[in-house]
């Protein structure tokens, strides 16, 4: 009988659905969103040491990737002095970073060029996939030698990066020979993404390529993670004092260890989630209104069918029961919907650029859970209210 009344009013039907269907799919959306950027956020970070300090040109204590301010004198020799009066780290070196114009055939656009130092790659835990890595005295040399990571090598010379050992690339309109090529990692820095830059000596991308237009940052492992906050305290008195700063002057750097920038971006990710999910969640509560205001009509518009039912030795339990499934139905219905549409539209969502989601039991589950309360919550008062029309009033109702 439920089900009858529901398919005798198609249209309103739908329309008390609609919104039971765009809450449920929305709150799919968003619990793949946040699982979505809590994966790219591990494979973000996920070579990286936990024991890893980064150290950028620039005052302040603000995070961002920034280029330095003019007044930092940070410096990549600066890396030997931190260590040399350091006993809590075990190594250090630095990179030098801008974008200039990178070419191969046809291809041509603006990448990352990092100029690194000696143990760099380790510090990083950068691999090879093919090729070689710099030798010690390529590192402090000019030499016009390159290593790609491993989507620029792909974007340059196809799915084989084997075959990229050899060839010649253009960087900044000056000729580079490759002699490696990385492999995938998925890690970025606070500056560029390793997968998709060019690595090149430390002195050639300072003096051949960016010239002063780089962005320096060193890096420092402490001997552990139980010494981070020591160890950052150290590097910090360390540069103040070989970069001559007053008491009263503020740093001419900042400072990042891992942990606090995945924590960073975890509560970032999270802060979004629980926005889109109270969005979500809103939806849901107006589509509930609605369901209410239609039980609310549906019941003035069949008093005499109560009535009848009534007369004929219908209890207050069997209207309740009537009315309050005939508000699951169309939450359910609408909830089902929405899980077809939410689920749907992931693999959509991800065509589009900068986009992210992943499918998730628990997004259904929450999304179900949400549309069956839905319909509870907002239905029993009509129902109730149905349940207790007098028979006799409702028989004299027009």
């Amino acid at each position: 009988m439920a089900f009858d009344a529901l398919m005798a009013n198609k249209m309103r039907t739908l329309l008390s659905m609609l919104g039971v269907i765009i809450g449920v799919s929305t709150v799919i959306a968003v619990v793949g969103i946040g699982i979505g950027a809590q994966e790219k956020i591990n494979e973000q970070y996920k070579n990286m040491s936990v024991e890893s300090i980064l150290v950028m040109g620039g005052g302040g204590g603000g995070g961002g990737g920034g280029r330095q301010t003019a007044s930092s004198k940070l410096k990549a020799g600066d890396v030997e002095v931190v260590m040399s009066d350091s006993e809590n780290l075990r190594s250090g070196t630095a990179s030098y970073s801008g974008n200039t114009e990178v070419s191969f055939g046809k291809f041509s656009e603006s990448k990352s060029v990092i100029g690194v130092q000696n143990s760099f790659f380790s510090a990083v835990n950068l691999q090879l996939s093919t090729g070689e890595l710099f030798t010690s005295q390529q590192y402090g040399s000019r030499d016009r030698i390159v290593i790609l990571g491993d989507t620029i090598a792909k974007d340059l010379f196809g799915a084989e990066v084997s075959s990229a050992v050899g060839q010649i690339v253009s960087v900044s309109g000056k000729k580079f020979q490759v002699i490696g090529v990385l492999a995938k990692n998925g890690v970025s820095s606070r500056l560029a993404s390793y997968d998709d830059s060019v690595f090149v000596p430390y002195l050639t991308a300072e003096k051949s390529i960016l010239g002063s237009k780089g962005r320096i940052m060193l890096i420092f492992l402490a001997n552990s993670v139980s010494v981070l906050p020591t160890a950052m305290e150290e590097i910090s008195g360390i540069l103040r004092e070989h970069h001559k700063l007053k008491s009263t002057a503020e740093d001419d750097f900042r400072m990042f260890d891992a942990g606090s920038m995945v924590s960073s971006a975890q509560s970032s990710a999270q802060t979004l989630t629980i926005l889109l999910t109270a969005v979500a969640t809103i939806v849901l509560i107006v589509s509930g209104i609605g369901i209410m205001n239609v039980m609310f009509v549906t019941v003035v518009e069949r008093t005499k069918e109560i009535g009848i039912l009534k007369a004929i030795g219908a209890k207050k339990g069997d209207i309740l029961l009537q009315f309050l499934l005939e508000a699951m139905m169309l939450s359910l219905l609408g909830g089902s919907i929405g899980i077809a549409v939410g689920e749907s539209a992931i693999p959509l969502l991800n065509k589009l650029e900068g986009w992210y989601l992943v499918y998730s039991t628990t997004g259904v589950i929450i999304a179900f859970v949400f549309s069956v309360s839905v319909g509870i919550f907002f239905g029993f008062y009509p129902a109730l209210k149905a349940s207790r029309l007098d028979p006799v009033d409702a028989l004299r109702s027009e």
